[in-house]
């Protein structure tokens, strides 16, 4: 039969005939304080549990899966890349461990809310929702998008050629500035070579 681990109750009781000790003997506080001396000098001896121990080496682990994730893990993901990495654990005694650091994983993708602003003045509608067009080169569209990486929100702007369907220039940046759709129009203009109005 295993040895009984000390409660957090006791652990704290050892804590204070440990600092007391200087001051009273120790057979004294532990009978004034109803623990056995004997429970006291094993505590002395390893202060905390073997599955204390190994708890703090999992949260090690633990906190490594959750950094290289960037946060996006939680306890099953981080649990699956334990057991890739070779460590015996239950996916639970991880939710355990998660929980009680306070490490919380990002959740999911926000979508992001834009509201319809007024019709531009400076640049017309010209294409006037007519998706339909006859000859190459005659109408593109443009749109951009954002995707999550390992290393934060990459944004990417593509051109489409409405004859063709097809993708005749893009760019990809960090941040979302006028540039990443220039680059894209002119990644466009000089794979395309338009002519004409």
């Amino acid at each position: 039969m295993s040895k009984s681990r000390p409660t957090s109750r006791v652990r704290t009781t050892y804590d204070f005939i440990k600092a007391q000790s200087a001051t009273y003997p120790v057979r004294t506080l532990c009978r004034v304080l109803n623990v056995a001396p004997s429970g006291y000098y094993a505590w002395l001896k390893q202060p905390s549990s073997s599955r204390a121990q190994e708890d703090a080496r999992l949260v090690r682990l633990i906190r490594t899966s959750f950094i290289a994730s960037q946060g996006i893990y939680g306890a099953p993901r981080v649990f699956l890349d334990l057991r890739e990495a070779g460590e015996a654990c239950s996916k639970h005694r991880v939710a355990r461990l998660v929980r009680e650091h306070g490490l919380r994983a990002l959740h999911g993708y926000r979508t992001r809310r834009w509201s319809v602003g007024k019709p531009a003045l400076l640049i017309p509608n010209l294409l006037q929702r007519r998706f339909t067009v006859a000859r190459p080169n005659s109408a593109w569209v443009t749109d951009v998008t954002y995707v999550r990486t390992w290393q934060g929100w990459l944004y990417l702007a593509v051109v489409m050629d409405l004859f063709s369907r097809k993708i005749v220039g893009w760019a990809a940046k960090s941040t979302l500035h006028r540039e990443l759709v220039l680059d894209a129009v002119l990644m466009a203009v000089r794979a395309r070579r338009p002519r004409g109005p």
